[in-house]
């Protein structure tokens, strides 16, 4: 378990290195922050459960990931629209998390009977 866990921190953060760096040379360096963290940390723990658990089960976590991005995107456009207005961060933060919630059960209702 610890050996999994230093190898997933020593991946991950290779991997946020190598994504940062190439938003780095990106314009506008607003973009910079969507290279950082999220495709990296999605790569190392791919490659990490191919390694442990192997393709069908990277298959399914793959998949996961995918139905997961209109929840992410429902979130993030929440607090796009809070961010720019004056409402409370409290409240923005607990209506962006309701509809992430509202989203992914959705997703989870619409596609798990092809899992099965």
């Amino acid at each position: 378990m610890l050996e999994e866990l230093l190898y997933r921190f020593f991946l991950g953060g290779t991997l946020v290195a190598l994504f940062a760096a190439v938003g780095s040379v990106c314009k506008p360096k607003t973009f910079a922050g969507l290279f950082g963290a999220a495709p990296s940390v999605a790569l190392a723990t791919l490659g990490l459960t191919y390694v442990t658990h192997g393709h069908a089960y990277v298959a399914t976590e793959a998949r996961s990931m995918l139905l997961a991005t209109p929840a992410l995107l429902a979130y993030c456009e929440i607090c796009i629209v809070v961010a720019r207005r004056e409402h409370s961060v409290r409240l923005g933060a607990m209506v962006a998390w309701l509809a992430w919630l509202a989203v992914a059960l959705l997703f989870w209702a619409v596609f798990r009977g092809g899992s099965t």
